[in-house]
């Protein structure tokens, strides 16, 4: 099925467009989406993620540099939307204007919203924000770069050519 043509994604429908898996994996579900326009998402956040267990031991906040993965990868899914995903990806290139505004710790649901700013040709930007009980957590300017996927994808070259 098309992305254009669904408004909603449960998590094996988010597997199918996103190439991350567990630990890396940190959008749940998309339960609004336009292509090319904006995707609404969310993590519910638990004790046993990964990163809680080192950061911190007394102290479990969800790393700000994950927060933004997370509206990375709902953002990748907007831009990518007109493409066959199948072969590629959205890598994130760029993170403008990122502000961290509060905790997030086990427990929260982290709620995402972002919204394409503008596309040109294989890159898109999108505005991101992320919030905890309708309180903003995180918010940035992201942009990307579609990416296909192939043995030469990971060279660090080719990203910086």
């Amino acid at each position: 099925m098309a992305l254009e043509a669904q408004t909603s994604f449960d998590i094996r429908e988010v597997m199918k467009i996103l190439p991350h898996r567990y630990p890396m994996l940190l959008v749940d579900r998309i339960v609004e989406f336009e292509a090319m326009r904006r995707a609404v998402g969310y993590k519910n956040l638990t004790i046993n993620e990964e990163f809680f267990q080192g950061h911190f031991p007394n102290l479990p906040l969800m790393p700000g540099v994950l927060m933004i993965e997370a509206l990375a990868q709902l953002g990748g899914t907007i831009i990518m939307a007109p493409y066959d995903y199948k072969w590629q990806t959205a890598v994130l290139t760029g993170i403008d204007k990122a502000k961290f505004r509060r905790y997030v710790v086990p427990g929260d649901r982290l709620d995402m919203e972002v919204t394409l700013l503008r596309a040109r040709s294989t890159m898109g930007w999108v505005s991101a924000v992320a919030s905890v009980d309708g309180k903003p957590a995180c918010s940035a300017e992201l942009m990307f770069a579609l990416t296909p996927i192939d043995d030469n994808s990971m060279d660090a070259a080719v990203l910086h050519e």
